[in-house]
């Protein structure tokens, strides 16, 4: 399937931001929302020159929340951003680079343990913002293992099923060298994306879909939640 994307879409040069903070800040933001929403969140904050450590550190939490309001849950989400900045200040000295060097297992049952995280957004955070080599699966993700039935029982909306698309991801790329894992997770997770918002979304639209192939029977203009069903 990797191939099958890269070769319709192309290098996806994923997480789009400018600085490690700023992925940080996305994988909060997206939370529940669409990127254009996130997008007018971190416009916000880059016109208020917060899209750094300090100038973030500089906001009130009223207007933290005034400028992420585009996002959606606008008052949980700048709390669970600035549990995240009290974190990083002090446990890593208010440098992700130090964050970064912590061993993967412990530093993602740190995030975990932080409000609003859960293993989706830890996992960004850990490839896209600290270059760790962790796939990272989401709703994308789980409909094309359920409508190419790459798991039995098919993936739940649950941890149970994060978990399994997750164990799926690092099984398919088992052979990889290690060195290259963060970079193929990384383009992984970007192509499923892509072929997600063109064909793989609450109905499918296979045609045209560069995975249409491996599909064993007809999916077009099927909602998931009807295939989930049979």
């Amino acid at each position: 399937m990797h191939d099958l994307l890269a070769g319709a879409y192309g290098p996806q040069h994923w997480w789009p931001a400018e600085t490690p903070f700023e992925v940080v800040l996305g994988a909060y933001l997206t939370q529940n929302t669409s990127w254009k929403a996130v997008e007018r969140s971190l416009a916000n904050l880059r016109a208020a020159n917060a899209l750094t450590l300090d100038g973030f550190h500089a906001l009130t939490l009223p207007a933290l929340m005034g400028l992420i309001q585009p996002s959606g849950f606008h008052t949980r989400k700048p709390a669970a951003l600035k549990a995240f900045l009290a974190m990083l200040e002090v446990e890593f000295g208010g440098s992700l680079d130090a964050m970064a060097a912590a061993p993967t297992f412990s530093l993602r049952l740190r995030l975990l343990a932080l409000p609003g995280v859960g293993p989706e957004t830890a996992d960004a955070i850990l490839l896209y913002a600290l270059g760790h080599p962790v796939p990272v699966a989401d709703e994308y993700l789980r409909r094309i293992a359920d409508r190419h039935q790459l798991l039995a029982p098919p993936p739940g909306r649950n941890r149970k099923g994060y978990d399994a698309l997750v164990a799926l991801t690092r099984q398919a790329f088992a052979a990889d060298p290690a060195p290259a894992l963060s970079g193929l997770y990384n383009e992984f997770h970007a192509l499923t994306v892509a072929v997600g918002k063109a064909h793989c979304g609450r109905t499918a639209d296979c045609k045209g879909c560069p995975l249409a192939t491996d599909l064993t029977h007809p999916l077009a203009s099927v909602p998931a939640w009807q295939f989930a069903a049979r």
